[in-house]
């Protein structure tokens, strides 16, 4: 697959991914959906969020490393947006919850920078 092939298609499901969250957002009523209404609006919102950091994440890394290689961009850009994008996604549960406070964020934060340390270090070792 090209680059131009990855942003585009990239571009085009993460598009896909916001339409779906939005016609969910305005057909599911939250006070009367069970769990499966609460699972496709947190799962579309996590995809679209995945999908749009991971292109301006490649975007703006790739105009600030121009020597680096493109898949290394790509890889880093996209497993970065997961990890932003699940940021969000369970900050927002926790508030839906009314779990949300300062200590957790500072827990979560913690802990999805200690998973993403983890990952570094284990493709550094891998490479060896």
């Amino acid at each position: 697959m090209t680059l131009k092939q990855y942003i585009l298609t990239m571009t085009v499901v993460t598009l896909f991914c916001w339409c779906a969250w939005f016609f969910i957002l305005w057909t599911v009523n939250p006070e009367i959906t069970n769990w499966i209404g609460f699972t496709l609006f947190y799962t579309s919102l996590f995809l679209a969020l995945a999908g749009t950091a991971a292109v301006v994440g490649f975007i703006i890394r790739f105009i600030i490393f121009k020597e680096e290689l493109v898949y290394r961009l790509v890889k880093e850009a996209f497993r970065q947006s997961f990890l932003f994008a699940a940021l969000v996604i369970v900050s927002l549960i926790l508030l839906a919850q009314d779990l949300f406070s300062w200590l957790n964020m500072l827990l979560l934060v913690i802990g999805l920078s200690a998973l993403e340390f983890f990952i570094l270090s284990w493709q550094k070792q891998n490479k060896m």
